[in-house]
């Protein structure tokens, strides 16, 4: 029989509980009830302690690789609990209000974005997401950072998976000439942008620093199309992110965007100004 390890040994402790710890946790429950298994019973068969399988099933414990491994074949659970881990994994470094957003870009057939606060997620690099991250008050703990990169470069496997989805981002000159994490982290960002901006299915384009119409001054903001060929709009602020559906905020969103895209430099001259702005550092 495997010996049962300690909580400690994971090296996961108890958190916060949130909607998508529970709901794991109610999988992992109804799986174990389906089996006729107390936790008790349970917890010697998956090798961890009768008090980790209570906290996860109470969504109070990031369940560890090794414990959904071992849980989805004790309980013969038909590749639903490795689901349920991934989306769980997917879903932890990203603010909770932005979670719906993130699952609705899982399946977008278009994607428009307008940014004049920071580099898009799904353009950063590693070393400029690690920058952003270290100037967040209160400062993260080393687990919520490595959380948070792994979130965050998980998602921009959206930018190369097939059925291509297609990608307009506008961002602000002011965003790049800030050097968020100084100039060697910006030379890697602009080298990214470039490589990024090759894709067949993403145009990327600038908004110049001087720009006497700007249709963005409101602030950035995203427009997605789902697999439904429905439209629906993504406001983010201090603590706080909405999903839009209501067809006049939308119309709205799209007229500026529309604005944008003529005002901000061509796909061409924006890698023109990427290679000049990379020159200069």
């Amino acid at each position: 029989m495997t010996t049962a390890t300690t909580a400690d040994e994971s090296g996961d402790g108890e958190v916060e509980p949130d909607d998508d710890l529970r709901n794991f946790g109610e999988t992992i429950k109804a799986f174990r009830k389906r089996a006729g298994l107390t936790q008790e019973q349970l917890h010697p068969l998956v090798g961890y302690s009768v008090q980790y399988v209570a906290s996860v099933e109470q969504g109070r414990r990031q369940p560890s690789r090794r414990f959904v491994e071992k849980a989805e074949e004790v309980l013969d659970a038909f590749g639903v609990i490795r689901i349920a881990a991934k989306r769980l994994t997917r879903q932890r470094g990203l603010a909770k209000w932005f979670r719906r957003w993130a699952d609705l870009e899982e399946t977008a057939l278009a994607l428009n974005t307008y940014e004049c606060r920071s580099i898009p997620g799904l353009l950063q690099t590693e070393a400029y997401a690690r920058a952003l991250i270290g100037d967040v008050l209160p400062p993260p703990t080393p687990e919520e950072v490595e959380a948070r990169i792994v979130a965050r470069l998980a998602r921009q496997k959206l930018l190369s998976r097939t059925p291509y989805t297609v990608f307009s981002f506008i961002i602000d000159e002011a965003v790049i000439l800030r050097q968020t994490g100084g100039p060697e982290v910006t030379r890697q960002l602009i080298d990214h942008l470039l490589d990024c901006a090759r894709l067949p299915n993403l145009d990327l384009q600038i908004m110049p620093l001087i720009s006497p119409e700007h249709a963005g001054l409101g602030g950035s903001f995203q427009l997605l199309e789902t697999e439904d060929h429905e439209w629906m709009g993504y406001s983010e602020g201090q603590q706080s992110g909405r999903v839009l559906s209501d067809p006049k905020d939308l119309s709205l969103l799209h007229q500026r965007y529309a604005k944008l895209r003529i005002q901000a430099l061509n796909p061409a001259d924006s890698a023109g100004l990427l290679k000049r702005m990379r020159g200069s550092l």
